[in-house]
Formats: structure tokens, sequence, C-alpha cells
């Protein structure tokens, strides 16, 4: 006897379904084709010995399986229940008449439970698109899942709650969540408050200014004077995600199985602060069946890469690209995945291999030459790419021993959402570009025009400070979120002035 069961694959973030043919026929013999790996092939194992547990079987028949599409690879254990239940369908050892109407996945435990799957959201949208009545899968992956709307979704604990379903027609409740409740509900505010930092007035200033503009940033200065607390502090302040950059933040983290249990929508904007050893694979993405890499699972949010000097180089080339594209594409030979990255980059440095600037009053000095060494690590094309660089000096005991409280990050905020507004209507035309970061030439040029007075404030400071010419479009850009978060039409020589300020790289000398 034939019967289909349905189940579906995650390619990059969507989801394709997958038709699981089982034929039980007289014989003996077990056949699992269609192009399974390892895990899925193993899962006769787990199979027989869940059914044992719960008072069914695999019938000693010749049972052939084919998941089609026959030529496309499938992975992972999350087909286990599909096949079972399609085992038992087409044995008849269970009335199944309206199997076709559902989406079955989930992993079984040997005594019969089920453990959560990857990709339930991609999954769920997938077959709300193509027609399907309802979505069974393991309850700890049903918050995600149940976001979709107009789909049925049902969480199982066990296999025997599924066949109960289906052979004895036994209610399984429906898990309904209200998306928008649960998007807003959830935007509480974060653990990390600007609040807490003592002192550097001044940096924080700069993470307002990147935050308002979408501008990467790159924090210098000895250990100890706050870059990572100020770091882990910027999604603070960064404008809430909108609802539609919630669930496509979700679906990449669900690809990968890091949703948290029990939570539906992520409201949060992500962190991801890798550590210098990574790889460029897990950076950017990729391996034999390609998965997001961290770029990807910092998307609308901020990703932070503390001691940049220290990361292998072909590591940072590696991110240029994905940085100018906002999006990072994976191709193998028989298909091609791309995964979105539209992220912030904020990263820190140490100025030296000793960690201080050259001061003979510093623990461990350093030669100019050693520093510039070590600073020459960062290519030139990747610092291209952030906009502003700060230098962050230590905090004096007055200011740490201050009780005054500093402003907090929900007012700070305030300011950023006021000056992402300007911009948003500003580009509103323009599909690609939602934020002062985001603009090419042409948009410099139409949207950062300078007075007499201004653009001859810059032509001395480009000659005196030795400015790069790169550094020009970003002085630029800079200068116009400034303006923007005064809420001034056009850019004037106080804001140029200021964003000169944050070209600390680029000046040379600057060392001392």
């Amino acid at each position: 006897m034939l019967k289909k069961v349905f189940a579906s694959a995650v390619f990059g973030v969507e989801a394709s379904t997958i038709t699981v043919e089982v034929n039980v026929d007289k014989g003996i013999g077990y056949h699992l084709v269609g192009l399974p790996d390892n895990a899925i092939k193993e899962s006769n194992y787990r199979i027989a010995a869940a059914l044992q547990n719960n008072g069914y079987k695999i019938p000693g028949k010749k049972i052939t399986i084919n998941m089609a599409p026959a030529d496309l690879r499938k992975e992972g254990s999350a087909y286990d229940l599909t096949l079972a239940i399609g085992i038992l369908a087409a044995s008849s050892q269970i009335k199944a008449e309206n199997l076709e109407n559902y989406l079955i996945m989930g992993e079984l435990s040997l005594d019969g439970s089920l453990q959560p799957i990857k990709g339930a959201l991609p999954i769920a949208v997938k077959a709300r698109e193509e027609g399907f009545k309802g979505f069974i899968l393991p309850s700890q992956n049903v918050k995600e899942a149940a976001i979709v709307s107009d789909l049925k979704v049902y969480g199982v604990d066990n296999i025997k709650q599924v066949i109960d379903f289906f052979d004895k027609g036994e209610h399984i409740e429906q898990t309904i969540i209200d998306t928008r409740k649960e998007f807003y509900k959830s935007l509480d505010f974060p653990e990390f408050d600007f609040a807490d930092v003592k002192g550097q007035e001044s940096i924080k200033r700069c993470m307002e200014i990147a935050a308002a503009g979408g501008h990467n940033i790159i924090l210098i200065g000895p250990p100890g004077a706050g870059k990572t607390m100020l770091a882990k502090r910027l999604p603070s302040i960064l404008p809430p995600m909108t609802l539609h950059e919630a669930l496509e933040t979700t679906k990449i983290h669900s690809v990968v199985g890091r949703v948290k249990e029990n939570t539906g929508l992520m409201a949060q904007r992500p962190f991801r602060s890798p550590h210098h050893t990574i790889s460029d694979v897990a950076l950017v993405g990729g391996g034999q069946y390609p998965q997001p890499g961290e770029i990807s699972m910092a998307h609308n949010g901020v990703l932070f890469l503390d001691e940049l000097p220290e990361f292998k180089r072909t590591v940072l080339e590696v991110m240029r690209q994905p940085l100018e594209d906002r999006e990072v594409t994976i191709s193998r030979a028989k298909f091609t995945v791309t995964y979105p990255s539209s992220f912030m980059l904020v990263a820190s440095m140490n100025p030296s291999p000793g960690g201080y600037f050259n001061d003979p009053d510093a623990p461990v000095t350093s030669s100019p030459a050693e520093m510039q060494r070590y600073l020459s690590k960062i290519s030139g094309p990747l610092l291209d790419r952030i906009d502003i660089h700060i230098e962050v000096t230590p905090v004096p005991f007055e200011k740490l021993s201050d009780e005054s409280k500093s402003e907090t990050s929900v007012d700070i905020r305030k300011r950023v959402m006021a000056a992402r507004e300007i911009q948003t209507q500003r580009f509103k035309e323009l599909e690609k570009v939602h934020y002062n970061a985001q603009m090419n030439t042409k948009q410099i040029r139409k949207y950062c025009k300078l007075d007499e007075a201004s653009k001859e404030l810059l032509k001395t400071a480009m000659e005196r400070l030795n400015l790069s010419a790169r550094a020009y479009d970003r002085i630029l850009k800079v200068a116009r979120t400034i303006a923007d978060i005064e809420g001034v039409k056009a850019v004037g020589g106080n804001h140029i002035s200021e964003a000169i300020q944050y070209r600390s790289l680029d000046r040379e000398g600057w060392l001392g």
C-alpha cells in the first residue's frame, strides 16, 4: 500500500516541500532513497524503538521510501516523525485519511518523545504558501511556527499524540499567537544601559551619531578604557525593529536552531560578538551544506569585533563585499544560497601590541614604528568601510567615583529615532537606501551640499591633517547625520568640524 506524507527541507532562509512516499509490499527489506544523509539513513533504528515502545512496530515486509524531489539533498533528523507516520499509514496500522492536509516534522527519541527541529519558521511560511491545513511539530518549536497566520500549528510531545490524532481523531490543542501583540510585548528594554557608563561623554556622542546614521565605528584605546562596555550598549539606543525586520531576523536564527525555546518572534536587535579565532566560513557562512555565518546572525543588529587586529587577515577581507552589498551569496556546484547581512559593524582595538598609546608613562611602551606595524594588520579597504574612528581614553577616578546619574539609553534613543525618521522621509523614493551610511557618491553630492565656508573648512582640514581622499565622503556622511540629530536641513561648518574629529586613523602622525 502506498501513502504520501509531507515534510520540508530548508535551503538558505527558504523552505522546499518534500513528499515522502512510503510503499509497503510483499517481501523483506527497508529501502530509503532520495539523497538522504547519514542522519536520515539512521532514522530506522530510532523509528523502530519509538514504535515498539508505544505499542506499534515496523512491519516485516518490503518497505520502500522515496523522498521527492529525489535529486535534492535531504539532511538532519527532523524527518523521523514523517517517516514513522508514513510507515504506520502504509502498513494500515493506523487510519490516516486526511494525511495529505498536514506537514509533519520532528526528531524521535527512542521512547517516542520529540526533540526540537531547525527552521520551523521558514517551514511554516512555506506550508501556508502551499495551502496545507496544518503543521505538526515538536512543542519546543511551536511558538516559533505559530507566528505565521492562517495556518493551524499543533505542538506535540510524543509520537502517540500524532498517532491518536490521525487514527482516533483525538484533539491536539492548536497554538495561536497574536503576532503583533507578541512583538510589542517583547519590546522590553535591554539589560545594558548607557546610564551605567561613567564619563566618556564624547564616546557616547559618537555612539549616538553611529546609531542615528547606521555608521560603522571603530574604538581605539588602551585596556580598561571601556570599549567593550560601550559597544555592548549600542543596541539599546538603536531604533526598535519593525515587524518585518523581526520576522526576517527570526527566520535566520530559526534556520540554525538559535531561537530560544518557547519564544516566538525575536523583538530585540541581535548583538553578535565572535572570538578572534573565528574562521572565514564561520564569519560569513558556508560549509558543505551552507549555513548562515555570524554576519547573517547579526542581520538588523550589531556585529562586534573585539581586538580587530587579532583576527586573521583573510577573515576580515571576506567581510568587505557583504559590508558593501548587505548580503552574502554562497555558491556550490548544484545550488546558490543568499543570506541577508545588513548589520552595523562595531570594532575595537588596542593602539599597539602592548595595549597603550605612545606614552612614556604607560605601563608598557611601544614605539611609533611598532604601533604602525600593529595597526597595518587592518587593510585600507576594510577601514574605508568604517565611517567613524574614535580614540577612547581611560576614565579618571573623579568620574568613576561620581554618584550623579548619566543620561539613559531611553533618552538617547529618542534622539536617534527622530534622526532616523528624517532619513526615512529623505530616502523614501529609494529602494535600497534607508539611512545615511547607505548613501552612494551620487546621493552624497545631492544631500550633503556645502556652502563656501564649509567647503573651505573641509579643504583646510584635509590639507593640514593630511586626510586621505577616502575620508572625504565619510566626513560628509557623518556630518549629514550630525545635522539630522540637530534637526537642521543644511550641513554647516560646525557639523563638518565635528565629523573631521572622527577620522583618527586617516590622520598622519596621530600616533604621536
